[in-house]
């Protein structure tokens, strides 16, 4: 698998039975504006690809952009503490990174994991009848761009960050040993993009029940505002030809379903016979909101259909 490819990582064979699932990503600062805090969703968000596409990571390397002349080297120190903790949480080990400086704070990881080259999920084995899990609520982008506007109180930040400091690592266990057909994570093309991607990739359409998409609290409330980050629209603009269904009027579920998510949850595409069970097992490892949110089906490839 390539640079060709629309999946979460690169998976390259080194052997019969063992191949490395390797990755890269880093984002602008996040959160409730503590350091700390950045540095654990910037780790939870890149250790997430290798989990997507049924891995393990193992290590992982430190990139940090770092406008020295503004911050102090403490705020750096917090940053990486944070994903060092992150990290060590998920069992992996940070074995190095590299450093700029530059005039905005950027930080991330670039992981590398294991996989049997057979068990590899990618994004392009959806099948008819899988039923589709998603295993985070969605509204972080809006939700952070409340944060940074002072619009959103105390406890609101508390579970936002909850949200994007927990790892991906359970669900992506449980998923892997079942055998999903399918899977990506859900990041800045928010659901309906990643969506499409597993769509296009399988050759399928997917059906998305809308009122069955777990949602953060006040989402729906900030977007009728206004409160929303400029890519929402972006993706809302490139996706919209590939939605169907009377939902695509809605700009409620439109905000929601296009939202960009900083460390967002798994989506799964799971065969039918095994959806409630994985869901199950899923929920008792640690991510209680997730939800069965619609099912693989029939109808022009790449659309997603809302109903």
């Amino acid at each position: 698998m390539g640079v060709k490819a629309n999946d979460d990582a690169g998976v390259y064979r080194i052997s019969d039975d063992t191949a490395l699932v390797q990755t890269l990503d880093f984002i602008t600062a996040i959160g409730d504006g503590e350091p700390y805090t950045f540095g654990q969703i910037a780790a939870a968000n890149s250790l997430s690809d290798v989990w997507a596409m049924g891995g393990r990571p193992v290590t992982a390397m430190s990139i940090v952009c770092f406008p020295s002349d503004k911050l102090d080297v403490s705020v750096l120190r917090s940053i990486i503490q944070g994903a060092l903790d992150k990290v060590s949480e998920a069992g992996v080990a940070l074995v190095g990174g590299h450093s700029v400086r530059d005039e905005e704070l950027k930080f991330g990881l670039s992981v590398t994991g294991i996989i049997h080259p057979d068990r590899v999920i990618t994004n392009k084995g959806a099948r008819l009848g899988d039923r589709l899990i998603l295993t985070k609520p969605l509204g972080t982008g809006i939700l952070n761009t409340a944060i940074k506007a002072g619009m959103l109180e105390e406890t609101g930040k508390k579970k936002a960050v909850e949200y994007m400091v927990r790892l991906n690592k359970s669900a992506g266990e449980v998923m892997a040993q079942m055998g999903a057909s399918a899977a990506t994570d859900i990041t800045g093309f928010g659901l309906i993009g990643h969506a499409w991607e597993i769509a296009s990739g399988s050759g399928a359409a997917l059906e998305i029940e809308a009122e069955k998409v777990p949602v953060m609290d006040r989402v729906i409330e900030f977007s009728r505002m206004g409160i929303v980050p400029g890519k929402l629209h972006d993706n809302i603009s490139y996706y919209n030809c590939r939605v169907e269904g009377k939902l695509k009027q809605s700009e409620d579920w439109m905000s929601i379903l296009n939202d960009p998510q900083t460390s967002g949850g798994l989506l799964i595409s799971a065969p039918e016979d095994k959806a409630e069970e994985m869901l199950r097992l899923i929920r008792d490892s640690g991510s209680p909101e997730a939800s069965i949110i619609g099912r693989v089906i029939e109808g022009h490839k790449g659309h997603i259909y809302l109903k």
